[in-house]
């Protein structure tokens, strides 16, 4: 059954604390607080820098049942080495420890930064290298380099699908051999809101959606009024029934998607005013009351 997910990305700010999260509540309790107000969140720190199996297994105890996470991966790979010359950057971020999170393990995100043109084989080849599952991640794992030792976790619970999404800023994407690519693979074309930063689109290319919300008037800082996640429920209760907006924002002469149901993820990553915790909660509420 198709599900929408609402949450935010990263929970570790702190200006959230005493605002979002109560005054006397610890640090270390924040994302046992979060992940009872959303059914999930975005890992970022992974981006940064590799993470540890230990820590993967601490999130994992302290969120609830049925809790997702979707996790950003190592920017090393798309904005240091983009891609080229990445065999053991992919296989250390596998084996870094994401196999903890066992049945919270969600969508990776793969962000690409404004200046990373498209280039067609470039992608092509990097998306035959991503695995579909933890089994054939487990395989990748096992190639990690000598950085890994004494820090790797090289066992799952069980087969589970992967998923995978791509957020692109330039232009340069937007071009139908782009969509078909993503669709002949199954992965995701974020949605995401930029404040008109970085192109828009909501090309459908996977069986699920990946939205990113950065904030529509000012980048990682502006608040989104009540027309405007009213507007957000309406697109995402479309694109979870198997359809999309009339008015989507699509590439030119890329075929239309297949209706099917769903799954759709969103995460609000306007976090600078403390807008995020709120603005996700009212989108959850408005979606659920459609």
């Amino acid at each position: 059954m198709a599900r929408i997910r609402i949450g935010i990305s990263g929970w570790r700010y702190p200006p959230w604390r005493g605002v979002f999260y109560p005054k006397e509540l610890v640090q270390r309790d924040e994302l046992h607080y979060a992940s009872r107000r959303f059914p999930t969140v975005e890992l970022n720190g992974s981006f940064y820098s590799l993470q540890t199996p230990q820590s993967y297994a601490r999130w994992r105890e302290q969120t609830p049942r049925g809790f997702v996470f979707a996790i950003k991966a190592p920017r090393f790979i798309t904005h240091v080495r983009r891609l080229r010359d990445i065999d053991a950057p992919l296989a250390n971020f596998f084996a870094s420890g994401v196999f903890e999170l066992r049945e919270k393990f969600g969508p990776v995100l793969w962000q690409f930064p404004a200046n990373f043109k498209y280039d067609h084989d470039v992608f092509a080849r990097f998306f035959e290298r991503l695995p579909r599952d933890t089994e054939g991640a487990l395989q990748l794992a096992r190639r990690r380099d000598y950085r890994m030792k004494g820090r790797a976790r090289l066992a799952i619970d069980r087969n589970r699908r992967l998923r995978h999404a791509v957020e692109v800023r330039n232009p340069g994407f937007l071009e139908a051999s782009f969509v078909s690519l993503l669709r002949e693979h199954g992965i995701a074309l974020v949605v995401a809101d930029t404040a008109g930063r970085w192109p828009y689109v909501e090309e459908v290319t996977a069986s699920f959606l990946y939205l990113r919300l950065h904030g529509d008037k000012e980048l990682y800082a502006s608040g989104y009024s009540d027309a405007a996640l009213e507007r957000w429920a309406t697109r995402i209760r479309a694109w979870h029934a198997g359809s999309q907006p009339r008015d989507a924002a699509r590439v030119p002469d890329a075929p239309p998607p297949r209706r099917q149901a769903r799954d759709v993820y969103c995460y609000f990553d306007n976090d600078a005013k403390v807008r995020a915790p709120f603005d996700a909660g009212k989108l959850i509420e408005k979606v659920s009351s459609g």
